[in-house]
């Protein structure tokens, strides 16, 4: 970092630096960064890859907000702000300026919960920074959300800040009850009154006229079930032609930009009245200067493309959607029940409205009927629709042109005996070749041993078995199928054998094949059950120098199966459990253990 000074700075700046690879520590920037500005702090919210990192010595109050991803490693966004922080050249004092806050997201069903912010705030502290409070912990696991955590680290955040810069004088907190000046404003181009010579408001591979295309188009081949078609689990198993020059590793995530449907598009524009509108052909124009259009956003764009295409209004709300929304009510009823959501107080009965029934924001927007939006603050109600992940389960020795996934279709009734579906999953299953897909591909967090020869036993139950068989694929290509265990797990062999011919051949090729049905007998089964069973096989793998992948579901499965590989270990090593607990936790930290699981 250089030791140059700059102009001198506002009297009360506050920097909010975020990385994140699915815009949930964005969406918390943004949410800290309203606070702030409430507070008459002048506020800047960037990407940490936006950031120049040789001003952080100019910085006098920063708050950092990184998530996880993979088994516990930065987000991409956040890898060469790591870099330059870990310099051995740096100073010890180099930020001894500097008053910081670390706030992580993550999911505790993970052993390395929240590690990039650990990380990032024990380095923090060794260059010298004065941590304001210790770091805070979002969590996936915690029945409200990350924002469980979040609510009282913020409190503790503003009593801390605000005795070392206080309100101004003259000046007092804005109520809450001030409605906020919205982020963009909208102007439509008269001499354009429709979509034909803009972005088509269907198609989603049309790029912005003015911005460096960032994202990748597959055309789909294949879309078929996996599952028996009376089985109430619909699996499917796609396949996508990839752009040419189009590379990947095994076990990577495919992470692919959704649409809405054209039919609930179509009831949103219409609940709003603004069906009229839908087509004609606007550009959007920040409101202040720490405001950026969002890269993803083409300009100019169309109403029927902004909700097709970028806007989440099937998604959950946040807090900040119950506050923004009481100021366009008129019945004066709707709007104390929306602000009483966004209290502690009413913590509760948010979690029995929204939460637990799974309730949209376009079902809550049906709910409160006197609530009538402005379109120009529609970016700011409506989050943005992020992309999904789903792990390849393909392998590039054997697929080098296509990505296939093994995707399981969300469909369920509510507590409301509403039927729910994914944003995603319906969006893929309404497919038909030859239809384009948006996507892009991050490394994913299995990894193969360096040795081919070493053995791998490969635990993956229901979907979770997508990136394991790109891995299998991967060994049995350089022929290392009979040094390899597939313990597969599903409700019932007729039903759901997810990729049973494969799996079946490979078996007489030499892999060994344990499979574990919970609905074919009375008794339940499940794969830590049929680890058990073999365990002399497991052990005598591990004694080889042998690793573990899993991948599935974070529910409870994680810890299932790493309580049995402790049973296991305490039997055929002949150790106390807690010394087998400790071999187990070595094997994690040397990676001859890993686990990628989802909730």
């Amino acid at each position: 970092m250089s030791s140059t000074t700059t102009a001198t700075p506002p009297q009360r700046p506050l920097l909010i630096l975020y990385a994140t690879e699915t815009g949930t520590a964005q969406d918390v920037a943004e949410q800290l960064a309203r606070e702030a500005k409430r507070r008459w702090f002048d506020v800047r919210v960037l990407g940490m890859d936006e950031y120049d990192r040789s001003q952080l010595i100019n910085e006098p109050l920063v708050v950092f907000i990184c998530s996880t991803t993979g088994q516990g490693e930065e987000p991409a966004p956040m890898t060469k702000f790591w870099k330059f922080l870990l310099r051995k050249t740096h100073p010890a004092d180099i930020l001894s300026h500097m008053h910081a806050a670390v706030f992580g997201l993550g999911d505790s069903s993970y052993a390395k919960f929240n590690f990039p912010a650990k990380k990032l705030y024990k380095r923090l502290a060794q260059l010298g920074a004065q941590m304001l409070l210790p770091r805070g912990d979002g969590d996936d696991q915690h029945y409200m959300g990350y924002e469980g955590g979040l609510d009282p680290w913020l409190e503790g955040f503003w009593e801390k800040v605000l005795a070392k810069w206080p309100i101004p004088k003259g000046k007092e907190i804005v109520s809450a009850e001030t409605i906020p000046e919205p982020s963009f404003e909208i102007r439509f181009l008269e001499d354009e009154p429709t979509a034909t010579n803009a972005v088509d408001a269907g198609d989603a591979t049309a790029e912005p006229h003015h911005r460096r295309p960032t994202r990748l188009t597959a055309h789909l081949t294949t879309n078929t079930r996996l599952t028996a078609p009376t089985h109430p689990q619909d699996v499917r198993h796609l396949e996508f032609a990839l752009p040419p020059s189009t590379t990947y590793n095994p076990a990577d995530v495919m992470l692919i930009h959704p649409q809405n449907l054209p039919t609930e598009v179509a009831l949103v524009l219409d609940h709003f009245n603004w069906t009229s509108i839908a087509d004609k052909v606007f550009t959007l124009h920040p409101t202040a200067d720490h405001i950026s259009l969002p890269a993803h956003l083409p300009t100019p764009l169309t109403l029927r493309n902004l909700l097709t295409c970028h806007l989440d209004i099937l998604g959950r709300p946040r807090k900040f959607f119950f506050h923004l929304l009481a100021f366009f009510t008129t019945d004066p009823l709707h709007a104390a029940k929306l602000r009483e959501f966004t209290t502690p107080e009413g913590a509760s009965e948010l979690f029995s409205y929204v939460t637990k029934p799974r309730r949209t924001m376009w079902e809550i927007l049906q709910d409160f009927t006197s609530a009538t939006v402005p379109l120009k603050y529609l970016l700011d109600l409506i989050p943005p629709l992020r992309p999904r992940s789903f792990s390849i389960a393909s392998s590039p020795a054997v697929h080098p042109h296509t990505i296939h996934l093994c995707v399981a279709i969300v469909g369920y009734r509510t507590k409301l005996q509403k039927q729910r579906t994914g944003v995603c999953t319906a969006y893929l299953a309404h497919l038909t070749p030859p239809s384009p897909v948006r996507f892009e591909i991050k490394r994913g967090s299995l990894r193969l041993p360096r040795d081919p020869t070493t053995p791998v036993i490969f635990v993956g139950p229901g979907t979770g078995v997508a990136p394991l068989r790109s891995l299998i694929q991967h060994r049995a290509h350089a022929n290392r199928a009979h040094l390899d265990t597939l313990v597969f797990g599903n409700r019932n062999r007729h039903a759901d054998f997810l990729y049973q011919p494969e799996w079946e051949h490979l078996e007489r090729a030499g892999m060994k094949l344990l499979t574990a049905w919970s609905r074919d007998q009375d008794t339940k089964i499940y794969v830590q059950d049929r680890m058990r069973e073999h365990e002399a096989g497991v052990g005598e793998t591990m004694r080889k120098g042998g690793w573990v992948l899993v991948s599935g579901s974070a529910n409870r499965m994680p810890k299932d199966v790493t309580a049995a590989l402790v049973d296991i270990v305490a039997s055929q090593y002949s150790m106390t459990p807690a010394d087998a607990e400790e071999e187990v936790r070595k094997w994690v930290s040397e990676g001859r253990v890993q686990m990628e699981c989802w909730s």
